[in-house]
């Protein structure tokens, strides 16, 4: 099993960027807690981050028959972008969207989103462990499927 994990604008900026919501470790520590977690499930992960919509919507389209599932954390543009919604549903790939944060306990904008209306489940606020259950998620998903 192989997934992409994507992360969008201000997550290479974890430790610095209100450490009081995201933490004080950084984004290194991140993509290596993702792919030990990955290892452990018996599963390969491969991050992507960026700050721009059209970068992450290109490697949506660019995972099509290259990854078994996404994980993807929006941030910002989890509230904004229909682009990055239909890129999701545009390669059907399964998807499981996660937040580092309780996005539903901050601000009214932060409650919607448009990638979670692809996703098969939404994880929010477990830090960086939403990560390993995300991809927990989908590989129990893919397996059932298959």
């Amino acid at each position: 099993m192989k997934f992409l994990v994507i992360n969008g604008p201000n997550i290479n900026m974890l430790g610095i960027r209100e450490p009081e919501i995201y933490g004080r470790q950084d984004y290194a520590a991140l993509v290596g807690f993702i792919e030990e977690s990955a290892r452990e499930l018996g599963a390969e992960a491969e991050c992507f981050q960026s700050n721009h919509e059209g970068a992450i919507v290109d490697a949506i389209q660019q995972a099509y028959g290259r990854f078994d599932g996404i994980v993807i954390n929006p941030a910002a543009y989890t509230h904004t972008s229909v682009a990055i919604l239909d890129a999701l549903k545009a390669v059907a790939i399964p998807t499981v969207e996660v937040h580092i944060s309780d996005v539903d306990s901050r601000e009214d904008f932060r409650r919607v989103s448009y990638a979670g209306m692809a996703a098969i489940k939404t994880i929010k606020g477990l830090g960086f462990e939403g990560y390993r259950q995300a991809m927990a998620e989908l590989a129990g998903f893919l397996n059932a499927r298959s």
